[in-house]
């Protein structure tokens, strides 16, 4: 299937600006790539809207001592009930290193989540230390061309 026929839906959650900016890296990469892109904010979205996207990515933050973003709670628990076996994701997300082993935690969390819903992973998961760099921007377009290499299969 050529990209220019592919849809995705980036969906990300942030506070200090830096996981709307890889959001907008990822949606400025599938664009690029002719992929009609979606891009909404976890509180603004339902988990069901996955359904109807060819691929996805997530770009959830970590809070405090490795929380999920409380504005995605209700998104995170109802991805479980759903099929999402026609679906590639990706996933990335800004962080701190300062801390330590809870960095970028919420990536795992959501992974864990995906991997229910038979949705199939593409690449690895994407921490970036704060606001991401053009070498954050290369990584993030890797991970999306994985993605298209992968649903296209």
């Amino acid at each position: 299937m050529p990209a220019a026929n592919l849809t995705a839906q980036v969906v990300f959650a942030t506070i200090t600006g830096n996981n709307e900016a890889v959001a907008d890296i990822l949606v400025e990469e599938l664009e690029n790539q002719g992929v009609s892109v979606k891009k909404s904010e976890i509180s603004q979205t339902e988990p069901e809207e996955l359904k109807d996207y060819d691929l996805a990515f997530l770009v959830p933050y970590t809070y405090d001592e490795g929380s999920l973003p409380d504005e995605g709670l209700d998104y995170f628990d109802d991805l479980a009930d759903l099929d999402l076996s026609n679906l590639v994701y990706g996933l990335a997300g800004s962080g701190d290193i300062f801390y330590g082993d809870l960095y970028c935690l919420a990536l795992d969390a959501f992974d864990e989540q995906l991997q229910k819903t038979d949705a199939h992973r593409a690449g690895e998961l994407v921490r970036i230390n704060l606001y991401p760099t053009a070498e954050d921007q290369y990584i993030l377009a890797k991970l999306v061309d994985q993605a298209l290499a992968k649903v296209q299969q």
